[in-house]
């Protein structure tokens, strides 16, 4: 098992856009396009990070930084990213919901440092 360690994050202020979702049965998919849609935001301008999670009933939350509200636009804005959240609505999710936030404080703790 692997174990997985919360998003390395710079100083705030930052965005934090926060995406809950109920998924439909099967992958449909859905796997190849999340890899894939990882990979594309690892390489959008202004992406910190992201933390995500997904139960075995289908809910997941998934958190991802920017640094500015602009390049949170811009991602939204790609156009992969928009087909795939054309094809999410087509096949893969029951519901979503997505929150931006500004993040003022932060603050964590980490026992190997």
């Amino acid at each position: 098992m692997t174990a997985h360690r919360p998003a390395r994050i710079p100083q705030p202020p930052y965005y934090a856009v926060v995406f809950t979702s109920l998924r439909t049965e099967g992958d449909n998919g859905y796997g190849e396009m999340s890899e894939q849609m990882a990979e594309l935001v690892e390489g959008q301008p202004g992406y910190l990070g992201a933390d995500s999670v997904r139960g075995a009933d289908g809910f997941g939350i998934t958190v991802a930084y920017f640094d500015t509200e602009e390049n949170v636009v811009a991602w939204r804005r790609n156009a992969e990213h928009t087909e795939a959240r054309n094809m999410g609505r087509k096949a893969w999710y029951e519901a979503y919901s997505v929150h931006v936030a500004k993040v003022e404080r932060a603050y964590g703790w980490d026992r190997d440092e």
